[in-house]
């Protein structure tokens, strides 16, 4: 009862799309500012998840509302939450969600007709054009029980990502009264294509993208990737590794820093002497930007400054290398001038 459409992280609000009658073929803006998370093999799983979740959901439309019903996926999309609720219409049935164990609320829309009429169906009528009114007292519980059980579909389409417990918390009519995030939140919303008898709208299922995106990612990183994924992993990590190990970086040599006060750096005039704590005894600090990978002793190579590199110095334990270009009685005599210092 479903047909599978391509999932892509096209960027375009669902509500605007399903009420502008179709996709636009230009160019869809990006905003570099705030890029996108979602790569394709996270899209892929999402993509596996909501399009069981739309052959599940169909046939459950069809056996509680005996009409024939369709639902097919459209597009799975980062936005922010305030892009989501922007693009919806007013009234519209908005049920919020738990998704215990994972923090945040969800949510699953689409319009109050397509609700009239599956009340309508329910209750054996033939469907057709609905008024646009809130639900009374006694369809209110339909709806209900009619979302607690579309929420098990979409407990059982999740198993493979996490174990989800939907519970449904309220329904709004007005988004702009849902209170499921902050307008700054990023959320990942998947638009569904739905038809009961001869009712059509665009739902949609929008999960908070902080609870839902470490999940993904332990999917990834847990999958078992074939041999030509695996050769190919590895070609990439040997081209990595090239080409890091030919590019240049900038290395230095460190003394251990000195604290002085803003008043004698300003003072400083050429001739003047900065003492440094740095003892003879300790080796210098090899670093590259700003982190230290080894330690050397200070020398000479012919007619140019040079350095040893030398073992890591542990705690209590005093060098007995030799810097290179010094004589050794030369840092002997060293040591002796800092013993009686």
């Amino acid at each position: 009862m479903t047909q599978s459409t391509s999932a892509t992280g096209s960027g375009r609000t669902p509500g605007k799309m399903s009420r502008r009658g179709g996709k636009s073929s230009g160019p869809e803006p990006y905003d570099f500012r705030r890029p996108t998370k979602l790569s394709r093999e996270h899209i892929r799983t999402l993509q596996i998840s909501y399009e069981t979740f739309a052959r599940q959901y169909a046939t459950l439309l069809t056996t509680s509302l005996r009409a024939v019903s369709q639902v097919s996926l459209i597009s799975i999309e980062q936005l922010t939450y305030d892009e989501y609720i922007s693009g919806l219409s007013s009234p519209t049935v908005v049920a919020m969600f738990s998704i215990d164990p994972l923090p945040g609320t969800a949510i699953l829309e689409f319009s109050l007709s397509t609700a009239m009429a599956c009340i309508d169906h329910m209750l054996g009528g033939p469907g057709g054009p609905q008024p646009q009114r809130p639900l009374s007292d006694i369809e209110m519980p339909l709806l209900h029980g009619l979302i607690e059980r579309t929420l098990g579909e979409l407990r059982y389409a999740f198993e493979g990502i996490v174990a989800l417990r939907p519970e449904m918390t309220t329904i709004e009519y007005n988004p702009q009264f849902a209170q499921a995030g902050a307008t700054s939140d990023a959320v990942i919303v998947a638009s569904f294509e739905m038809r009961v008898g001869s009712e059509e709208c665009v739902a949609s299922i929008c999960l908070p993208f902080g609870s839902i995106f470490p999940k993904l990612q332990g999917e990834q990183g847990s999958a078992v990737l074939t041999e030509a994924q695996r050769a190919a992993r590895e070609i990439a990590y040997r081209n990595v590794v090239a080409g890091l190990e030919g590019a240049p970086i900038e290395v230095a040599v460190r003394f251990q820093p000195v604290r002085m006060h803003p008043a004698d750096l300003i003072g400083l005039r050429p001739g003047d002497v900065v003492p440094l704590a740095h003892t003879t005894s300790t080796p210098l600090a090899v670093t590259t930007a700003d982190i230290t990978f080894a330690y050397a002793v200070p020398g000479a190579q012919g007619n140019r400054l040079a350095c040893l590199v030398v073992p890591s110095p542990q705690p209590g334990q005093r060098p007995t290398h030799r810097p290179a270009g010094q004589p050794a009685g030369q840092l002997g005599q060293n040591r002796a001038e800092e013993n009686r210092r």
